[in-house]
């Protein structure tokens, strides 16, 4: 049955209306997105088909355009669309960030993070350079590796560091296991940065692991 034909109280759009988009499932937020789904399937449906194909919303989201068109239904125009609408959300938690609300707002730090990171099949290692007020100079993605490993050089980030004359840094990065807990080498790795940005006066405000829609924070476990 097509959602047209579901009643009103029913339909994702109508309800996202009356009740704001908090109150839709995933499959909900997809199908308002999709806006129609395919022969023999609802937009739902489809929704739903797309979550249970890539495991969850990340996987979706990081999706390449080749695995994101083996669904009937999904093309080019399609993900074209969803990129846009990642990057639009990405801009948007950005501008709050050079807002200066990196300390008073982790959840907008750690958001950022999930859209930056969160899909990504490898490891990657990010930096987000602050001014003296704690507002996002840049964000850098300066390293890149394997499904579990990834080569980190401090040299490199205070290079780009002193290039943006930062006074603080945020450093982030991902775990495509899914498990957000950080190892023994990302402590070690942790205290190495802070000790050699200590030495160019930056300091290291957080440290964030994100693993899907987990982020583990260094600072709020107490370990920074």
């Amino acid at each position: 049955m097509a959602i047209t034909d579901w009643p009103e109280d029913q339909r994702p759009r109508e309800r996202l209306i009356k009740h704001g988009a908090a109150i839709l499932s995933d499959a909900e937020l997809l199908a308002v997105f999709l806006r129609v789904g395919v022969a023999g399937k609802s937009a739902v449906d489809l929704a739903r088909d797309m979550v249970q194909h890539f495991g969850s919303l990340n996987g979706l989201f990081g999706a390449s355009l080749k695995d994101f068109s083996k669904l009937n239904g999904l093309g080019p125009a399609k993900y074209a669309q969803l990129q846009a609408v990642l990057e639009l959300a990405k801009r948007s938690l950005s501008e709050e960030l050079q807002a200066g609300v990196t300390l008073s707002s982790p959840q907008a730090v750690k958001q950022y993070l999930q859209l930056l990171l969160g899909g990504k099949a490898y490891e990657s290692f990010a930096v987000l350079f602050l001014d003296v007020k704690n507002r996002l100079i840049a964000c850098e993605e300066l390293f890149r590796g394997t499904l579990t490993h990834t080569s980190v050089y401090p040299r490199e980030i205070v290079k780009v560091a002193l290039a943006h004359n930062a006074a603080s840094v945020i450093l982030a990065h991902n775990h495509p296991s899914g498990t957000p807990e950080p190892s023994t080498a990302d402590h070690t790795l942790t205290q190495a940065l802070k000790q050699a940005l200590a030495l160019i006066d930056v300091r290291v405000l957080d440290h964030f692991v994100v693993a899907g829609k987990h982020v583990y924070s260094f600072t709020e476990h107490g370990q920074l």
